[in-house]
């Protein structure tokens, strides 16, 4: 089977190194906020091009408390998509504030600025963008939208480690950007883990107090904060996990190309390809089909495995399906989501698997 991730075909030295970064943070006797966390958040801001990185504990914790170093909570609106991870929407109810849905680019599958602009209210205090599958794109057209909106731009960077667009790394256009490691991400633990980045000295040092009880300093508490701290392993883990980031992109991206130039099926659609090599680093690879389930269950049968990001859009969700949407409705989100297949793209697949995959799509009848 190829699988859509293979963690037991990672490079052995990799391995190695890890095993060796775990033993000296247990021989330290140093488990939680250490000097492999400080090290770590050095490394990704500068990684990143920012000034500072605070690490959570979580993707979805990094978007909460994000959204509290702006002091962003009930009665405000926050507009976003409604095809991502559930978690994005969650962050924005756990602070205390209620999304709004847009709706997307087909051809991308990335908010419409256009859907965004039906959703503004006088309540809407920030437009949270989904770098969703590991691409960036058109962020001259955001930073101007929320400069004339007088709101914030966030971004929610979960799958798009080190994607860039002019140079700059998805999560250093707004206030702050929020990354997620879980294991399967580009930049991946071994467990959960996140962190905010941001140019902001008072946003770093708020997310710092807030992901550790709220403590200003230990056993003083200014506020009420939240248990969300990288550990020290995980920490130490993403440390020597950097130095393979581009390495694995690159391989990322050479499957992707193959795939862009080989997928010749009339029945299978792909995305827009993107505009330069730099702004899509595809956490996933995402292909668009009228009969979606009937191709991921050919794939698995010959021995491809698939998944679908994401099956239910966020506002059919039975907590979300009285939240705002756009007032003209999210026929294209919808519509996308009937249609949307993932299929493997790892830095572990061999040409050889590449090429089954091309393959057995264009089979496909």
């Amino acid at each position: 089977m190829i699988l859509m991730n293979d963690f037991r075909a990672e490079p052995a030295e990799l391995v190695q190194r890890e095993v060796a970064a775990v033993e000296k943070v247990i021989k330290s006797g140093w488990y939680i906020l250490g000097n492999e966390v400080k090290n770590f958040e050095t490394a990704w801001a500068n990684c990143c091009g920012v000034n500072y990185a605070v690490g959570v504990g979580n993707g979805m914790d990094a978007i909460e408390i994000g959204l509290r170093t702006l002091n962003i909570g009930s009665g405000d609106e926050i507009i976003t998509t409604p095809v991502t991870a559930f978690a994005t929407v969650l962050a924005i109810i756990r602070a205390g504030a209620t999304p709004v849905f847009a709706d997307i680019n087909t051809e991308t599958a990335l908010l419409n600025p256009v859907s965004v602009e039906r959703c503004l209210s006088p309540r809407t205090k920030a437009i949270l963008l989904v770098h969703l599958y590991g691409q960036v794109q058109d962020m001259d057209t955001w930073v101007t939208f929320c400069k004339h909106a007088n709101i914030y731009l966030l971004e929610d960077c979960a799958q798009s480690h080190v994607a860039s667009w002019k140079d700059k790394v998805t999560g250093s256009f707004g206030a702050w950007g929020a990354y997620s490691f879980y294991p399967t991400k580009n930049l991946g633990a071994i467990g959960d883990g996140g962190a905010i980045i941001t140019n902001s000295e008072n946003i770093a040092n708020q997310a710092k107090i807030l992901r550790n009880y709220g403590q200003s300093q230990r056993y003083y508490h200014s506020e009420l904060g939240l248990n969300s701290r990288l550990d020290e392993i995980h920490a130490a883990i993403l440390t020597i996990r950097l130095d393979w980031l581009d390495l694995f992109a690159a391989r990322r991206k050479k499957i992707a190309q193959a795939y862009f130039d080989g997928i010749k099926n009339p029945l299978v659609r792909l995305l827009a390809k993107p505009i330069d090599s730099k702004s899509h680093v595809y956490h996933l690879f995402v292909i668009l089909c009228n009969e979606r389930d009937r191709l991921g269950s050919y794939l698995r049968e010959r021995g491809i495995d698939n998944l679908i990001h994401y099956p239910v859009p966020v506002h059919h969700q039975p907590p979300c399906r009285n939240m705002r949407c756009d007032p003209k409705g999210l026929f294209h989100a919808e519509s996308y989501t009937a249609r949307c297949l993932s299929i493997p793209c790892h830095p572990q697949m061999s040409d050889t698997d590449v090429n089954k995959v091309i393959g057995v799509i264009n089979e496909f009848r």
